[in-house]
């Protein structure tokens, strides 16, 4: 008995020691992240200003505002969004749902775990052989898109076939079992159920994609356009170019409006994320496992 006691007491000391290690970890990492944030929420948000959001630049960009590169920067998104997710999410669910498990598929897995990690340098000067000069869609949203699309995808296979794998099987056999045709099963048994972890794959590529600038730098961005987009074959402006741009390119910028500017973009990131929050709450309060 006096072993057995001895043992559990150790035991807990064990587990006290691991979680106080993992809590101090956590408050290490939390810590910085938290005083970054405060330092461009002090430094940028003197400049911030409605003329800020929604005006042009002006003075060599030392001066007006950042809509162009808002605006840019959401329509990149908005049309990277259209090519990836459907495409990332088709790929899950065949690599998930359908396809055999074999060498071929694995070797498919790798590649798209590799993929993930390839420099976003090496997706912007393939979008710029691909897309700019091959299918000849020059400097344009269009392009930066599917760059940007290309790079986000492996992101959004991955998580999306981990959270369809995560889907009990039992659920597929009673639904089949009942008369349900495969594809039947997989849109209104397994999807919805895997929604939310599909849901934080996808928004952890579109984060990416917005905050990037060396895909658009090849493929998109201008410095400076005077007027908007006319069509996603038109170049344009982006938060993440225009912070590179005026935090190292223009000489005697004011050092607020270089805050403020790279404050909007993570309002922005940030904005996405939360939805993404919402929205997987939303799902997991509907899942059924």
């Amino acid at each position: 008995m006096i072993t057995t006691a001895r043992s559990i007491h150790r035991r807990q000391t064990i587990q006290r020691l691991g979680f106080a290690l993992v809590t101090l970890t956590a408050v290490l990492t939390i810590i910085p992240i938290l005083f970054i944030l405060g330092y461009i929420f002090y430094r940028g948000m003197p400049a911030i200003s409605w003329e800020f959001i929604s005006s042009f630049p002006t003075d060599g960009l030392k001066a007006g505002g950042i809509y162009p590169a808002i605006l840019g920067t959401i329509l990149l998104t908005f049309v990277t969004t259209l090519f990836a997710v459907p495409i990332g999410i088709g790929a899950a669910i065949y690599l998930s749902e359908y396809a055999a498990d074999n060498r071929w598929t694995r070797a498919i897995r790798i590649a798209i775990i590799n993929l993930a990690g390839i420099p976003s340098v090496v997706y912007g000067l393939f979008g710029l052989g691909a897309f700019v000069i091959f299918l000849k869609l020059g400097v344009s949203i269009l392009a930066g898109a599917l760059t940007l699309g290309i790079m986000t995808l492996p992101v959004i296979i991955s998580a999306s076939e981990e959270a369809l794998r995560a889907v009990p099987q039992s659920f597929r056999v009673v639904s089949i079992s009942l008369g349900g045709t495969r594809w039947q099963t997989i849109r209104r048994i397994v999807l919805p159920q895997a929604l939310s972890g599909i849901m934080t794959g996808v928004i952890l590529g579109l984060e990416r994609a917005a905050g990037e600038t060396a895909p658009i730098l090849f493929t998109a961005a201008v410095v400076y356009k005077p007027t908007l987009p006319s069509s996603l074959l038109s170049p344009t402006m982006a938060l993440p170019y225009h912070l590179y741009t005026v935090a190292t390119q223009v000489p005697g910028m004011p050092e607020a409006y270089q805050y403020a500017t790279a404050l909007v973009l993570l309002v922005l990131v940030l904005g996405l994320n939360m939805l993404a929050t919402f929205i997987r709450a939303r799902a997991r309060a509907h899942r059924q496992w």
